[in-house]
């Protein structure tokens, strides 16, 4: 089996296997829960560039990144740890990776001879799906965030995500084992606590969450919930001196070109949003629907969104994966958010 038909296929594996949990959680049971049922629609060919390594039997990959600095994938999240002479220091504990985050740290730290045991757990944001493995290392790891990461925890309150140990408002130096890595927050982009972790000693940076590279963005632009924070955050990322890049999503890491191409995504949607909302006439949709008023919003905002949303698919389609997945919802948040956040398309009554 190739390397791209085992990914292909651990992929649909783990797929396969969540399904019975979430019809679950639904209260229901799936209508195609039948392997051999495709409900999907065609979609355009991934291209090989947006594909890391194959993952290995246990259904993780951990590679080095530079020199003791590693990432760990099951193909759709990403960790990373970084050892030292006292100990691993984990930034991020994605729960679909869980123990395979163990078996990674063991397998690196026994080939290099030092230690295997976590000292320190770096959050880049609460988001249970990037932290909720973070229990599985016990209470005596010392948990460091920003300061609104231990606010939103202590409100969620779950046991898989200890609240940060140590916490900080803007910038913080973390010293482990003769490693430095830097932490700082530069404002709220795809959450409130989100921080860009850089590794000056490895030419790193982590941001989890906005650029996803060699993908187009998640449904809704990541679910991000600051749209202009989160389009002004490639721009500091790039301020920082780095090479490799680390997102939190997908099988492979990053380059400075990735983030290049990324903005050039995002502020093609922008400029096709800004045509949008002054060539698409409302007035035949509300012509159509009459009173019913959100109908007539609607197929508007669906005419805008398909305006904005077309070219940049053609553009980008085999250039970023899975571009005509979700560029569509994407292109909705932000037109929201420049109609709103900025006003454009905003017209006073006379």
């Amino acid at each position: 089996m190739s390397a791209t038909d085992r990914r292909s296929f651990l992929a649909r594996s783990a797929a396969l296997a969540a399904v019975p949990a979430v019809a679950a959680l639904a209260g229901s049971t799936p209508a195609h829960a039948d392997t051999g049922t495709d409900t999907l629609p065609d979609y355009a060919p991934i291209p090989p560039s947006a594909l890391g390594p194959a993952v290995n039997a246990q259904g993780y990959f951990v590679g080095r990144v530079r020199k003791n600095l590693y990432w760990v994938t099951d193909g759709t999240y990403q960790a990373a740890f970084l050892t030292t002479r006292d100990g691993v220091v984990l930034f991020d504990a994605p729960p679909s990776i869980g123990q395979n985050l163990k078996r990674a740290i063991d397998e690196i730290t026994a080939a290099n001879g030092v230690s295997n045991k976590v000292t320190h757990i770096v959050y880049s944001h609460h988001h249970a799906d990037h932290l909720g493995a973070s229990s599985l290392f016990g209470r005596h790891v010392t948990r460091i965030g920003h300061a609104e990461n231990k606010r939103l925890l202590l409100r969620d309150n779950d046991p898989t995500r200890p609240a940060p140990d140590v916490t900080f408002e803007d910038r913080y130096t973390l010293r482990v084992g003769g490693e430095r890595v830097e932490l700082a927050w530069h404002g709220t982009n795809h959450t409130p606590d989100n921080i860009y972790i850089h590794f000056p000693g490895h030419d790193t940076l982590m941001l989890v969450d906005l650029n996803l590279p060699g993908w187009a963005p998640f449904d809704t632009f990541n679910i991000n919930e600051d749209v202009p924070g989160s389009i002004a955050a490639p721009a500091k990322a790039m301020a920082y001196p780095w090479k490799t890049f680390i997102g939190g999503h997908m099988g492979r890491l990053g380059t400075r070109a990735d983030m290049v191409v990324y903005q050039q995504y995002v502020d093609d949607l922008i400029d096709n949003i800004k045509k949008a909302l002054v060539a698409v006439d409302p007035t035949p949709f509300f012509v159509k629907y009459g009173n019913n008023s959100w109908a007539a919003v609607k197929a508007y905002q669906a005419a805008q969104v398909e305006y904005a949303s077309a070219p940049v698919i053609k553009k980008y389609t085999g250039v970023l994966a899975a571009v005509d997945v979700y560029t569509d919802s994407t292109t909705f948040l932000i037109l929201e958010s420049v109609r709103l956040d900025l006003g454009i398309g905003s017209q006073v009554h006379d």
